[in-house]
Parts: structure tokens; sequence; C-alpha cells
């Protein structure tokens, strides 16, 4: 019955624990399946599906973070680069290769404009970086990418593609706002009935999983309604891969610069996971839910590329020590 069940939990677990290989088993499979079938009712789904992805990563959100005056000098330079650096470098690469294409560009820009997730927090540990500073840049970035990311997108892509500001609010506040009100509200009911140790062991490792489904989901029925354009046109999937590739090197290597003049290795490190690493989750499904299956494809794009991109980042950096060498051997 044990072993049952720890099968049970291994198999529910497997994708957020092999995202990047989910993330393209799914691309596959919605690939194949609008090949066979009309799967344009399926939209429906699509808002409800995100809800389902996002809401539990909001589960244990502190927005008490935020206010806490720590943290101030890599808060600025992250805040910097988040919105300023970043969109910049997704408004000229949209500008120089995605004209032909202005949902590959939207996709695109929505990834720039929403920063940092779980996944800077776990990367800045593994890498040995300044965790509570990290934790800070979470939960700033996101609050505040939320409130400017339909004003950026309009601004950045406003030209090519219809940019309702007012429905680009709902749609954020549908897919970030909600979830993250209702997710604060859980972890308070839960600390009533389990300890904070019994929530970090008993309950937190489930949430990334239940995320991970609704996300393969999402991609699913989003690459599936816009299979026959795909077939039709392979150079859009590999002019989307391709500009995906340049972004993540450019801003790598902002980050890197930046972080090497201004910061020691561990805040350096902080700060290049709290900006090349996007709010992906999030992005698929504002980019599903208000752009359509061109820009969630495109961010599909970015969450093949950015895990395998942080692992390599944490060995080439202690390889070379591009920001402290044997300093960081130290820390981690």
């Amino acid at each position: 019955m044990h072993q049952a069940h720890m099968r049970s939990a291994s198999w529910f677990l497997w994708p957020s624990r092999n995202l990047s290989l989910a993330i393209f088993l799914a691309l596959l499979m919605g690939f194949g399946l609008g090949l066979v079938l009309d799967t344009t009712p399926l939209q429906r789904w699509l808002l409800p599906l995100t809800f389902i992805m996002i809401y539990p990563s909001m589960i244990g959100f502190k927005a008490n973070e935020i206010f806490s005056r720590s943290h101030g000098r890599i808060l600025a330079a992250a805040l910097l680069l988040n919105f300023l650096a970043i969109p910049l470098s997704a408004y000229l690469l949209g500008l120089g290769f995605l004209l032909s294409a202005p949902q590959l560009f939207a996709g695109l820009a929505i990834a720039a404009l929403l920063p940092t997730s779980n996944m800077t927090i776990s990367f800045t540990m593994l890498a040995g970086g300044n965790v509570p500073a990290s934790v800070k840049m979470t939960t700033f970035g996101l609050l505040l990418g939320a409130i400017l990311a339909p004003w950026y997108l309009y601004l950045m892509v406003g030209k090519y593609i219809p940019v309702d500001i007012l429905a680009t609010f709902k749609t954020v506040g549908m897919v970030i706002l909600v979830p993250l009100a209702l997710g604060m509200l859980t972890y308070q009911q839960l600390l009533k009935r389990y300890s904070q140790e019994q929530f970090q062991q008993q309950i937190k490792p489930l949430l990334p999983a239940i995320s991970s489904w609704g996300m393969m989901l999402l991609i699913i029925i989003s690459i599936s309604m816009n299979s026959q354009a795909l077939a039709a046109r392979p150079d859009l999937l590999a002019m989307g891969l391709g500009v995906q590739l340049v972004f993540y090197a450019v801003n790598y290597v902002i980050a890197v610069l930046v972080a090497r003049r201004f910061f020691p290795a561990k805040d350096g490190l902080t700060l290049v996971f709290s900006t090349v690493l996007r709010n992906l989750g999030l992005s698929i499904g504002l980019a599903a839910t208000a752009f359509g299956p061109d820009a969630a494809m495109m961010v599909s794009l970015a969450i093949l590329l950015q895990g395998q991109a942080a692992a390599w980042f944490i060995k080439l950096n202690r390889r070379y020590g591009w920001l402290g060498g044997p300093k960081l051997e130290a820390v981690s």
C-alpha cells in the first residue's frame, strides 16, 4: 500500500521535477492533437486552466517582504534591469525580427515584463547567492510587473497588435491578483491547521506539481489550436526559438556585467537570477488569454530554454569565476 502511494506521488510530482522535458512533451502532444482534431472549442478552458496553474504558486506568498527596507541597492539595480534594460532588449529584438509575426512579439514582450518566480529563489539557493534578497526581488517584481505590464505592452506592441489596456488589466487581475489574494488567504487558513514545518514538508512540495500539470494542459490546448498554422510555417517556430536564444544571451551578458561591476559574488548571483529568470508561468497564462496561441507558443519556447540556461550558468560560473570564482565555491 505504501509503495503504491509512493508510485502515485512520484507520478504526480514528475512534471515539476522534469519541467523542461514535460514542456517539450506538452508541445509535441499539442501539435499532434491539433493536426487531427479541431480544438478551438477548448479555448474557453484557457482562463480556468491559467487560474489552476497560478493559484498554487501563490500559496505561501508573503506580501510583507515588499515593505522591509533591506536590500535597497540590489533591488534598485534589479528594477532598472527588469523594467528598463530587459524590456528594451525585447523591444529591439521584436522590431528587428518579429514584425511579421506580431503575436510572437507580444509573447516575447510579456515574458520580458514579468520578472522572477520561485525558480529565481531556487537557483539563487543552488548557486550560493543571497536568498533573502532573492525573496524580496521575487515579491516586489511580481506586483510591480502586474501593475506595469498592460502599459508596457501597449507601448511595445500596440502598433502591431491590438492591445486593450482595460481588458489586459482585467486579465492580469484574473491570472495574477485574484490567485494572489486567494493564495494568501489559503496560506493563512493552512497555518491554522498545520505548523510551518508541516506546511513546508507535506503541502508545499505538491504545489509546483499542481501548477506544472495546469501548465502542461494550457500548452497542449494553446499549441493544438495553432498546429495547422505552425505546420504550414515551420519558419515561425525556428524564428521564435532563435529570438528567445538571443534574448536570454543578451540578458545574461547585461546582468553579469552589472553584477561584476557593482556587487560582491553572493549579491551578484541574486541580481543575475532576479533578472534573467522570467515568470513564465504567469507569462504563458497572460499570453494565451490576452493574445492567443502564437504568443503562448513564444513563451513555451522560453520555458524550454530558461531552466537549462540557469543550470549551465551555475556550472560555467563556478568554472570560470564570472562573479567571484573561489569566493563562490566557499559559499556554495
